[in-house]
């Protein structure tokens, strides 16, 4: 590069290097999982070189020192339209299929356009400030007569905040038996409503490429229940064309497999594949419960899942077979599900519970602090098809969480690096960069005021409760 050309680089606002990290976590799996504390060097939001490296003249330096360096978490699965209804009192100790009729149901009536905004807002602005970069939200607030375009409104405020977004489109063709008079943001729509939705959201948004900051994907709400079987293959086939992922929840409680039994005769991820709905374009969020056949089906099909711990728990669905998943080869990713079943949306926290519960379920070898990072990282950006992102490598983007290990809770840790997931709580985030723009800054959202949304959220809040 010449002279100049570099100069124009280096001052660019994407353009800097970090500096004496106490330690790398790259987001690889196995002995590639750390890099040491090495300098990093981005130029024009891509990541250029890792070492001992000295300023070049003009480069903005960002100080790393006393910070472990990890890259911006990738979530698979989410629900940003339930931000403002964390905590429900009549769903906060009900199982699944009895929260869903006091939560989500419930309170989609008062979902409107500024609602959304709102919602996405806080769910984006958590997500942020725990070190996630990239969003993947299971959006189904669409309905027959919307007034407001709810692609545009969520891609929007992903923009605006800096970070990448995957919009998994949902929807249903039928009416569930426990929806008894919906209100009309519940209602169904029709088949070719559906698919005509996503083909124009994909011409409208969807990048294919390795380090997109907008994607499409196609994503029924649940498929044993939610549409008829055909409709399922023609919703896989419209995606396929369109050249875009498959999502959807499967076997997240014992019902998904006791209706699946009792009305098609067979066990989900058998239902998945008569549909088309196996492969390495889908993956399936939660998947607690399995058999061992399913798990090789999935393994030999490519299929991945979004483990949503959290969530699990918060509803007592139990815990998915991760370790087996992996022994099988299956992909695992981290989702940090809807916060009005998590009443939070934390990246750190959830990786937190993924490590936690498999140990206790299945001993303290179930799996490793860097093995819970790469789920939460390189594996979910590889799912959806970013194959750029969630590495701290030479040729990767520049997606970057900087931790500050300076909390009490860290005092006396001799591993820094597995101080933000193994410590918990929420360690300070000094920096995050997503694409190498600064989308955070020692804790703070720039140009965000916390006070105005807070009071925004309880205003929502007040009008649902009257």
């Amino acid at each position: 590069m010449a002279r100049a050309s570099v100069g124009a680089a280096l001052a660019d606002s994407r353009s800097f290097l970090l500096r004496r990290p106490l330690g790398v976590m790259t987001g690889l799996a196995g002995e590639a999982a750390r890099a040491g504390p090495v300098d990093i060097r981005v130029v024009e939001g891509m990541i250029t070189a890792m070492g001992m490296l000295e300023p070049l003249p003009g480069e903005r330096i960002v100080d790393a020192s006393g910070c472990v360096v990890y890259p911006g978490w990738v979530n698979t699965h989410h629900h940003l339209f339930e931000s403002v209804m964390k905590g429900v009192p009549a769903g906060i100790n009900r199982p699944l299929l009895d929260w869903l009729t006091v939560v989500p149901v419930a309170h989609l009536r008062f979902l409107d356009e500024r609602t959304l905004r709102l919602a996405a807002t806080i769910g984006i602005a958590e997500l942020l400030l725990s070190g996630c970069t990239t969003i993947a939200d299971h959006n189904y607030t669409y309905f027959p007569g919307m007034t407001f375009d709810s692609s545009a409104v969520l891609f929007d405020v992903a923009e605006r905040m800096g970070v990448r977004f995957v919009l998994m489109r949902g929807g249903a063709t039928r009416q569930r038996a426990f929806d008894v008079n919906p209100p009309l943001q519940a209602r169904p729509e029709t088949l070719e409503a559906i698919i005509d939705s996503v083909a124009q959201d994909t011409r409208r948004f969807h990048d294919a490429g390795p380090q997109a900051m907008r994607k499409m994907v196609m994503a029924p709400t649940t498929p044993t229940w939610s549409l008829a079987p055909e409709e399922m293959r023609e919703l896989a086939r419209a995606a396929r064309r369109l050249g875009i992922g498959l999502h959807t929840h499967l076997s997240e409680t014992a019902d998904y497999v006791r209706y699946c039994r009792e009305v098609h005769d067979c066990l989900p991820v058998e239902f998945a594949e008569r549909c088309e709905w196996l492969g390495p374009d889908v993956w399936f969020a939660h998947m607690v419960h399995v058999s061992s056949p399913e798990i090789a089906m999935l393994a030999a099909s490519g299929t991945g899942i979004a483990h949503c711990a959290q969530s699990n728990c918060r509803l007592g669905s139990g815990i998915a077979p991760v370790p087996e998943y992996r022994a099988a080869g299956v992909r695992v990713t981290l989702g940090v599900d809807g916060a009005g079943s998590n009443e939070a949306a934390d990246m750190i926290s959830e990786a937190h519970t993924a490590w936690f519960v498999h140990r206790a379920r299945a001993g303290a070898a179930a799996t490793t602090v860097e093995e819970v990072i790469h789920w939460g990282t390189r594996a979910g950006a590889q799912m959806m098809g970013l194959g750029e992102v969630g590495v701290l490598a030479p040729g990767f983007a520049a997606d970057i969480a900087i931790y500050e290990i300076n909390q009490l809770r860290h005092a006396g840790l001799h591993d820094p690096l597995i101080g933000p997931v193994a410590s918990g709580g929420a360690p300070t985030l000094r920096h995050l960069f997503c694409a190498g723009r600064s989308v955070v800054e020692h804790g703070q959202i720039p140009g965000l005021d916390p006070g105005s949304l807070l009071a925004e959220a309880r205003s929502v809040v007040a009008g649902m409760l009257a």
